[in-house]
């Protein structure tokens, strides 16, 4: 089996420092440029899982890049370009500490914060009645924290803007930003025979400028449901054929994990690595509509360095 990228320690020039995120490292450049590794690590409940999967990261970054591509004339976006199949490089950006999460239906954690009674969701007050994967009458916004260990915590517009993590200003377009970038995501989807379920958008600021950063529309920040068979599933009370990264979560609740103190990771063996990386090459086709051509196994970790430093150079 391939081996999995897990960590990058790169010292590259006028580099300012690096951050380990739970999948992706990035390197600040001089305060101009940022560096993004797509890792292979995994995680769910904010735990990074202890065994990466193998392509998880070039399949990652390829669908962001694309899709950030297919949605620049929405909103600016963070990436010049991807000189690595595991790499982009993009504008220095002061984000935002807020996640920007849009639900288009009841379904992963919204639906089990429903089923334990709420009525209310970051906020937004939902109505009685509705059964798990049922399409809302409009998306809604469940903005969270951003949080640099541990849980992002879920909160509402006007505990953003009370608190002074985002202007109101700018609040209105971040807002606007992302329910027409969930619309072009819906749309690409259709296209390939999807529904994008849900999905979350980063973005940050240079100047006065607002950019979308990080990824976009990738197995890890965003759930597809199949929609051929999504209306006769939903009316039969039956789960939902998914591509994101819901498998792995359901795999880890089924052997007793959802991140608590205490609780410990199931192990990963060979064969549970395989098929998630199975299933995220799946998604990469399945969303892209192109055939995923695996990049070269050797020397992976020197690949990327020199393709960065070449760009770096250029």
């Amino acid at each position: 089996m391939k081996e999995a990228l897990t960590r990058t320690d790169f010292n590259f020039p006028n580099q300012k420092s690096v951050y380990h995120g739970k999948v992706r490292d990035v390197y600040n450049i001089g305060e101009e440029l940022l560096v993004m590794v797509a890792s292979d690590r995994i995680s769910a409940f904010d735990v990074v899982l202890p065994r990466g999967i193998p392509f998880k990261g070039q399949v990652l970054n390829q669908i962001a890049s694309k899709f950030l591509d297919a949605t620049s004339d929405i909103v600016p976006n963070w990436k010049m370009a991807t000189p690595d199949p595991m790499v982009t490089v993009g504008h220095y950006c002061k984000p935002f500490p807020i996640e920007m999460i849009i639900r288009g239906f009841l379904t992963g954690s919204s639906w089990r914060t429903y089923k334990s009674g709420a009525r209310e969701i970051c906020g937004v007050k939902v109505p009685d009645g509705l059964k798990e994967h049922q399409r809302f009458s409009e998306p809604i916004l469940t903005p969270t924290t951003k949080a640099e260990e541990g849980h992002d915590e879920d909160i509402s517009k006007e505990e953003i803007i009370a608190q002074g993590l985002v202007s109101a200003e700018d609040y209105t377009k971040l807002e606007d930003y992302t329910r027409k970038l969930f619309h072009r995501g819906t749309e690409i989807a259709a296209e390939k025979g999807l529904i994008l379920v849900d999905t979350k958008y980063e973005f940050g600021k240079v100047g006065d400028q607002i950019y979308l950063i990080d990824e976009i529309h990738t197995p890890d920040s965003s759930r597809y449901f199949y929609s051929d068979k999504y209306e006769d599933r939903f009316a039969a009370g039956e789960q939902q054929k998914q591509l994101s990264k819901e498998f792995v979560r359901e795999w880890l609740m089924e052997n007793g994990f959802q991140g608590k103190d205490g609780q410990q990771v199931p192990e990963m063996t060979d064969e549970i690595v395989q098929g998630i990386s199975n299933r995220y090459i799946e998604l990469y086709e399945q969303v892209t509509g192109d055939t995923f051509v695996k990049s070269s196994v050797d020397n992976v970790v020197a690949r990327i360095e020199d393709n960065i430093n070449k760009f770096l150079e250029n």
